[in-house]
């Protein structure tokens, strides 16, 4: 008698069928053979549910954006049946041979740089592309001469130490959880130093909204945002300005040749990446164009200026000392001390976690003036703005102030605060957006630098150059180089002191490898709380 399904009902007979074959497999069969049919028969029903609409209650694949994986490839035959009149006679095999001591042995693994992630909805998810980091390690081996190995395993196993599981790689099609006590861990993971690629297999839009608001409550004090084109992972290893992709991204309405990649940055450091479009579909190639991925030749670019920006910044890592927090310097009063208050804004505004305490700390001690260690964060709209002798404002990528809050920051200058602000690690994004607010802020005022023999550099160090860091030292091809500021003044004052490279890292004592900053910035940094002190 046969069966009527509806269309609606169809998804979950696929899942129940393969959920049943798959229990059957795991109670009757005994041969290697039969549990490979099966399980390939399986892998088959579980892609055509995926096809037909949703396979588990909120996986996302009934959302708008979903793309399905692709249908595994039906199992090989199974071996044909000896007939009745035929007979087999168990010969034996030759006899063992002792391996000579000459012999060479299995060369020892690779150590393991990735581990990929798996999912509870199966390889269908987040096995979809099985090669993609096989292929792009040994990408890596051919071109970069290393050579790395790659493992899976569940979120349970991962172990919290990042020198265990350096990167950990998690693609998908369906919807991404974790739960409360796995968000801890993911948090502690990434703050020791490890790092978390997420991508949207094919693009499925399902999957990079879930990661999106994973992340966003794993890190609630730090917002996910699209990385700028300078971003020192876009030029790791390849100058990445723009990239190919497939027809099916454009016919989304992406018109867009830039990457396509969003982080998390903890310490001027990404913790973790979330690509909007497909990359395991280049690393392991599948031939759809309607798919919403990379080409093969950009991600493969991609996936090697991860690889490169990750093992570099791990390394840093271990040199780094952990968060240290400092407590006021006795009973210091308002008239007697420097209190400075971090600016809060909607984006990336706290980029180093102590580099202004021990800026502070160490400001303290050679000058021996009481400072507020404990450090102050407030809103440009806080009604105690004006109480706040000297802010601090920091970024990487984006500032954009709303109009209350640039109407507050004008009367703040204008009414004689002093706004000390700094391009973090040295990016070109920051200091375009920075430039563009003072123009707003501080209209017809024009940015100057200040002489040579400015008081500025007199107290409590003389300065007449500073050490770049490496990459600083790369771009200019000078090993020492005069401090670059900018003043904008009011009536003649200095209203604003700007650095457009990198200080905070140096104020840490640990600049990041890719920082276009000095190493040696603290003493630049104590001259300028000098001179707000005194003005």
């Amino acid at each position: 008698m046969g069966i009527a399904v509806s269309p609606r009902s169809a998804p979950v007979i696929f899942v129940k069928l393969a959920l049943q074959l798959k229990e059957a497999v795991a109670m009757t069969a005994r041969s290697s053979s039969f549990r490979r049919i099966t399980a390939g028969v399986g892998a088959i029903l579980l892609a055509g549910a995926a096809g037909a609409g949703i396979i588990f209650d909120g996986d996302g694949s009934g959302e708008p954006g979903f793309v399905p994986p692709p249908r595994p490839k039906a199992p090989p035959p199974p071996p044909a049946n000896i007939s009745g009149g035929e007979t087999l006679i168990p010969y034996p095999g030759p006899p063992a041979q002792p391996q000579s001591r000459s012999e060479k042995k299995n060369p020892p693994r690779p150590p393991v740089m990735f581990t990929k992630l798996t999912s509870e909805y199966g390889e269908i998810d987040w096995n979809a592309r099985p090669n993609d980091l096989n292929n792009l390690l040994n990408a890596l081996k051919a071109m970069a001469e290393v050579n790395y190995d790659c493992e899976n395993k569940s979120f349970a196993e991962i172990d919290p130490d990042p020198e265990k599981n350096p990167i950990l790689y998690r693609s998908g099609h369906f919807h991404w959880h974790l739960n409360a006590q796995e968000k801890a861990k993911l948090r502690d993971y990434l703050l020791r130093g490890g790092t978390l690629i997420l991508n949207a297999g094919m693009g499925s839009k399902p999957f990079y909204d879930s990661a999106l608001r994973v992340m966003g409550e794993v890190f609630p004090e730090t917002p996910v945002q699209r990385l700028a084109a300078d971003h020192a992972v876009l030029h790791a290893y390849y100058d990445i300005d723009q990239v190919q992709y497939r027809p099916g991204v454009r016919a989304s309405g992406y018109t867009s040749s830039e990457p396509w990649l969003e982080g998390v940055m903890i310490d001027c450091r990404t913790v973790c990446f979330i690509s909007r479009f497909g990359m395991e579909s280049g690393w392991d190639p599948y031939e759809d164009d309607n798919i919403l991925a990379y080409a093969p030749e950009s991600a493969q670019r991609l996936g090697m200026n991860l690889v490169s920006y990750a093992s570099t910044i791990q390394n840093w890592t271990r040199q780094v000392a952990r968060r240290v927090t400092y407590v006021d310097a006795g009973e210091a009063t308002t008239a007697g001390s420097m209190a400075i208050a971090q600016v809060i804004y909607d984006g990336e505004w706290k980029t180093r976690h102590v580099g202004l305490s021990m800026l502070l700390k160490e400001f303290n001690r050679k000058t021996e003036i009481p400072v507020k260690f404990a450090g102050r964060e407030i809103r440009l709209t806080d009604p105690a703005l004006l109480d706040v002798p000297v802010l601090y404002l920091t970024g990487h990528d984006r500032l954009k102030l709303a109009p209350p809050e640039t109407a507050a920051l004008r009367a703040y200058l204008t009414g004689g605060g002093m706004l000390i602000a700094e391009a973090c690690c040295g990016r070109q994004a920051f200091d375009r957006a920075f430039r563009e607010t003072m123009a707003v802020v501080l209209p017809g005022v024009v940015p100057e630098a200040p002489l040579s023999g400015h008081p500025l550099f007199a107290m409590p160090n003389t300065i007449t150059q500073l050490t770049p860091t490496d990459a600083l030292r790369q771009l200019t091809g000078k090993s020492l180089v005069e401090p670059e500021l900018l003043f904008w003044k009011h009536e003649g004052h200095v209203a604003v002191i700007y650095s457009p490279r990198g200080l905070a890292g140096g104020w840490e004592l640990a600049q990041i490898p890719y920082s276009l900053g000095y190493t040696d910035s603290l003493l630049l940094g104590e001259n300028i709380l000098m001179f707000a002190l005194t003005r």
